[in-house]
């Protein structure tokens, strides 16, 4: 499966210079990506080596583990552009203005949901107006430095509608959270998803929207995750979507 080729200055609600500096952020990604890709890329290297590891090899896996995390830290592979558009939209559909995002990279994902948050939030009364914002998460120092650097650049359809937490997001997510959260965002390591989910979990409001990121493409990682949702499909409604690396959409209605 392949990204589908979308004109983001039709479908996105945003200033020219915002529009200018999205395609440039998402140009970046995409041919750092096809740098990595190639047959003689790094990470083509790495699956190679992965698959060729027995399954009982764990000190060999482990290491390709932190071979693979090492390589990835300062790449700015950010969310395809349609998966973030249709993002985009469902949380203007849903008037989203409480969102977690888990994993926020250099922050071009966070640009599409601080637009989002910014422009539902306009149509809200000046008090309610108040908690509207994009809680975001990043561990490493480099991408957040960048993501904040994009945000400023962004200006203020953006900046002002995101929160940044540094480090351990199930340190700076166990506290401090909105009485109610409309939409969040997993775009992170996948062990790191099950551990975040139980943190938001409580302040889920009914109707809330779940989006996962290559659920398909990294189901290994996602096993623990999908066997929840599954198992508590009482509370939770899903559908995996055919975008690149395929694309979960979760509903909370318990």
């Amino acid at each position: 499966m392949t990204s589908l080729p979308i004109n983001a200055s039709q479908t996105l609600d945003a200033s020219d210079r915002v529009k200018a500096l999205i395609n440039r952020l998402h140009a970046n990604s995409l041919a750092q990506e096809e740098a990595l890709n190639k047959p003689d890329g790094e990470l083509t290297k790495l699956k190679a080596l992965e698959k060729q590891c027995p399954p009982e090899d764990s000190a060999t896996k482990a290491d390709l583990e932190r071979q693979f995390d090492d390589l990835m830290r300062d790449k700015m592979i950010a969310l395809e552009e349609d998966k973030s558009l249709f993002m985009y939209h469902i949380c203007r559909t849903i008037s989203a203005t409480r969102i977690v995002e888990c994993g926020t990279s250099f922050g071009l994902s966070t640009i599409y949901l601080g637009l989002a948050v910014g422009q539902n939030a306009a149509k809200l009364s000046p008090e309610k107006r108040q908690g509207a914002k994009v809680i975001a998460t990043e561990n490493e120092p480099g991408k957040i430095a960048l993501a904040r650097q994009h945000w400023k650049e962004a200006g203020d359809e953006v900046e002002p509608w995101i929160e940044l937490r540094e480090g351990d997001l199930r340190k700076n997510l166990a506290s401090d959270l909105p009485d109610e959260i409309d939409f969040v965002l997993f775009d992170i390591w996948t062990p790191m998803i099950m551990p975040t989910l139980r943190l938001l979990e409580p302040k889920l409001r009914k109707g809330a929207v779940i989006i996962a990121d290559n659920v398909i493409s990294a189901a290994d990682g996602y096993q623990e995750f999908s066997g929840y949702i599954e198992a508590n499909r009482a509370s939770y409604r899903s559908l995996v979507l055919p975008y690149s690396g395929g694309l979960a959409l979760i509903v909370y209605d318990p």
